[in-house]
């Protein structure tokens, strides 16, 4: 089938576009081009429930219009609801590269607005207070995106294009966290703050020296292929000093970390704020990027009261995050409310047996082979492993068929995944030191995976971060108003 030259055009404009703003732009063209356009314009769908949507839009505009502040409150604090109607609906961000069906367009932007509107403007008998405590339950009812980093050592610098992508529209979510090299990705990004992000996407600004070949007969001794000095020296430069508690109250954002046990009787631990306050970033990153035989298991570090390190709970040593909880997504919506989740998935062993779920899920003659193929692999090898981990003899056999049990029985994707296509260069610069002019190539690339998501990622998080944003300004204020409080009865006490 012959393609129209306007079609072919833009199709690769969209390939090879250098930034945003040249990747809608040409991704707008082909939605009019190939008849997109008229379909956002239809209300209508199977695939959402639009009468819904409909009367919920008309009243928040209608409370708006009429100044009725009541009930435009208990319109957004009983009405506000992760996916409703189901407008996150993958299916509905196949058709049109930029952008949905206007309706959900619309009725994210209004209610948005109205909540900024609440937020910022005074209203009769409603302080700031009780404005703080009504966005605190709503945002705890709505729920939060988070980002999910994921493995895959020098092919991880992927992340770094996704975060940009992300921020650069006001997307990059609250809560962050990473396994391996994504671990210390979030680090790196925890101990930045937002006017901070393009100095921290800048490589030159970096330590890249994390590899040191140690040898063969260091791994024998258990001490890893690569020296694990030089790793914790590029992580220390990169991340600083900090611990998780430090890095929020400097940044506002809550980074995380999945590190496994060596010893037996322990579980997979997530290392956060609310979990390891006083732990240092750089030693959790360390403890998640120790890759069993390539880098030997680590014992985390704290600060204590005089600042001095020391460390935390000595008997016990971590290794890499992934080998058990990649992607720690359950812990997650303990922890923050999490509703949504944003995955940058880069593990060479997972990146080519991912589902693309952006294709509305249809199975196409063409692709069906490749699908049973690795599904069949996936059943049999979790079969085998699960074998092998409980009978095998000897017990290192048994250990790393439990650990590649695990490997293979996690989830691996979240409700959006981002992911790179993978050649064989890639693997071969897998575990050297990336070059500037290699992170820059590997940011373009997470930039131009998740420029496709951006609209659907918008639906899903963006009255999230609304209501985050509110939290934060009515935070402010309310301590502004406490302050101007004492410093009144300061006064009057002094006049007395």
């Amino acid at each position: 089938m012959l393609t129209d030259p306007k079609i072919h055009k833009f199709r690769k404009m969209l390939a090879e576009a250098p930034n945003y703003e040249v990747w809608k732009a040409a991704a707008l063209e082909l939605d009019f081009l190939e008849g997109n356009a008229e379909w956002k314009e239809d209300f209508a769908s199977e695939h959402y429930h639009y009468e819904l949507l409909y009367d919920r839009l008309s009243s928040i505009k209608q409370y708006r219009q009429q100044n009725d502040f009541e009930r435009l409150k208990r319109a957004l604090r009983e009405g506000l609801h992760h996916d409703l109607g189901n407008m996150g609906n993958p299916a509905l961000y196949t058709r049109s590269r930029v952008g949905t069906k206007h309706l959900i367009e619309e009725y994210i932007a209004q209610a948005c607005e109205a909540l900024d509107f609440l937020c910022d403007q005074p209203i009769p008998d409603f302080p700031v207070a009780d404005k703080l405590q009504f966005f605190r339950d709503t945002l705890t009812s709505y729920g939060r995106p988070t980002l999910l980093l994921s493995g895959g050592a020098s092919l991880g610098m992927f992340h770094f294009g996704v975060i940009k992508a992300l921020w650069e529209r006001g997307l990059l979510p609250q809560v962050v966290t990473g396994s391996s090299v994504g671990a210390i990705v979030a680090g790196m990004l925890g101990v930045h703050t937002d006017a901070e992000i393009p100095e921290m996407l800048v490589p030159e600004n970096h330590n890249l020296s994390a590899w040191k070949w140690r040898g063969l007969l260091s791994a024998m001794r258990g001490e890893g292929l690569m020296d694990q000095e030089q790793l914790r020296s590029c992580l220390r430069t990169n991340i600083g000093e900090y611990t998780f508690e430090e890095a929020y109250q400097r940044t506002g954002r809550s980074i995380n970390m999945s590190v496994s046990p060596v010893q037996a009787h322990q579980k997979a631990r997530l290392l956060s704020g609310y979990t390891s306050p006083y732990l240092m970033v750089w030693s959790a990153a360390l403890a998640s990027a120790a890759v069993p035989g390539i880098f030997p298991p680590v014992t985390l570090m704290k600060k204590d009261l005089q600042g001095q390190a020391l460390p935390y709970m000595p008997r016990l040593k971590f290794v890499d995050g992934s080998v058990v909880s990649d992607l720690p997504i359950e812990r997650l919506m303990h922890l923050y409310d999490v509703n949504f989740t944003i995955v940058s998935q880069t593990n060479p062993h997972v990146v080519p047996f991912l589902n693309d779920r952006g294709k509305d899920e249809k199975l196409s003659l063409a692709n069906l082979p490749m699908h049973l193929l690795k599904s069949e692999i996936q059943f049999h090898g979790r079969g085998v492993f699960d074998y092998l981990r409980k009978r095998a003899r000897p017990e290192m056999l048994r250990q790393i068929s439990g650990q590649m049990y695990t490997i293979m029985a996690q989830r691996y994707s979240g409700d959006v995944t981002i992911a790179p296509t993978y050649g064989f260069k890639d693997y071969s610069r897998m575990l050297a030191d990336p070059k500037p002019e290699y992170v820059r190539e590997m940011t373009l690339a997470g930039e131009r995976a998740t420029w496709p998501k951006i609209s659907m990622i918008r639906s899903h998080a963006r009255i999230s971060k609304t209501l985050e944003r509110c939290v934060r300004r009515l935070k402010q204020q309310n301590r502004r108003s406490v302050a101007d409080l004492r410093l009144i009865n300061s006064a009057d006490s002094g006049t007395s």
